[in-house]
This record gives structure tokens, C-alpha cells and sequence, in this order.
């Protein structure tokens, strides 16, 4: 049976990884469901007292906006910093062949799976700072790059963390990681730092 997939000799690997995060997802709420004996859409004593519409309305619209500011903040760190595009470029080999069907796939489990685990998971568990270090570590890669990705997600890891922690709701981090990683994900694909526009 062919593939609605187009064959860009990476598909098969971007279904692995998309499966894989479909898998992490399930286990986190597992996890979730045993551990913390609760839902992994909350927060255990949100910092800010709202009704639960508010909060999730606050929590989207904060995530969204957390979201176009790290989509910005990628541009221009790109445009005018020499470690911002040497990480493009060390990034950019995984994006290239990726279809836009690919990387709506990839941000939509990336961002479920990462999100319930270091969110839904352990930012109750252990606090919104090592959960941020753990998601920052979890973000490792090959190259010489590799410890400003890792900075960069620590500290993303933490934003996500505390607007989980202060809302209550899981909504705004999962929206912000979807949103950035298909952004920017598409971003690495189409714009190469080394060809001036």
C-alpha cells in the first residue's frame, strides 16, 4: 500500500519519531493517572485563583503570546547573532525534507507528548524549575551548538512551567509548544542563514 506521505527519504523516520511521541503521550498520562492519582490537563493548586474558563482562556491566550515572542526571538537572534545561526544550521538538516503535513504532525505529538510528560508529570511533582532543567536536558544534540539548544529549552521549559503552574491548565503550554515547533520547524526547513535574502 503506498503512503499519502511523499517520499522524501525521511517520512518513514518522521512517522518513527511522531509515533514515538504518540507513545509518550499515552505514557504520561499513565503516569499521571498513577503517581499524582489525577488529571494530567491541571495543576494541583494553581498560584492564581481563577474559574477554570478563565483560566484556561488566560492560559491560551498567554501560551499564544508566549509563543509569538519565541517565534520573533528565533528571527532575529538568527538575523544577527553567529551562534543563533550556527544552530539553525546544526538544526537544519532535520527539517529539510520534512513536508508541512510532516511538521504539523511532528509539532502536534512533539508537543502533546513533551508537554503531558514534563508538565502534566513533573512540574507537580518536582517544581516548575527542575522540570524546566529536565525538559532543557532532554533537548540535548550533537555539535558544537548543542548546550545553547539545551539553554534555550531550559529556559522555554520553565516559561511553559510557570504559565502551567500560575493557570492551572495545560492548554497555553501545549498551544505555545505546537505553535513554535511548527513555526519554527518550517522555519529551519525554508531558510537557510548561510543565502542572503
Amino acid at each position: 500500500m503506498r503512503s499519502r506521505w511523499a517520499r522524501t527519504g525521511r517520512s518513514d523516520a518522521a512517522l518513527r519519531v511522531a509515533s514515538g511521541y504518540l507513545v509518550l503521550a499515552a505514557l504520561a498520562i499513565a503516569l499521571v493517572l498513577v503517581v499524582r492519582d489525577g488529571s494530567p490537563w491541571s495543576y494541583p493548586g494553581p498560584w492564581l485563583s481563577l474559574p477554570p474558563l478563565a483560566a484556561l482562556l488566560m492560559s491560551g491566550v498567554v501560551g499564544l503570546t508566549f509563543a509569538a515572542g519565541l517565534v520573533v526571538m528565533t528571527r532575529v537572534a538568527v538575523a544577527r547573532f553567529v551562534w543563533a545561526r550556527r544552530l539553525h544550521a546544526e538544526l537544519r538538516p532535520v527539517a529539510r525534507d520534512l513536508s508541512s503535513g510532516q511538521i504539523l504532525l511532528l509539532a502536534g505529538l512533539s508537543s502533546l507528548g513533551e508537554e503531558l510528560l514534563f508538565r502534566g508529570l513533573l512540574t507537580p511533582l518536582l517544581g516548575v524549575l527542575p522540570s524546566g532543567i529536565l525538559f532543557g536536558l532532554a533537548h540535548q544534540m550533537r555539535g558544537p551548538s548543542r548546550w545553547v539548544w539545551v539553554g534555550w529549552a531550559m529556559g522555554v521549559g520553565v516559561g511553559l512551567g510557570a504559565l502551567f503552574a500560575a493557570t492551572g491548565s495545560l492548554v497555553g503550554p501545549l498551544l505555545a509548544h505546537a505553535v513554535v515547533n511548527a513555526v519554527n520547524l518550517s522555519y529551519l526547513r525554508d531558510h537557510d542563514p548561510d543565502v542572503p535574502a
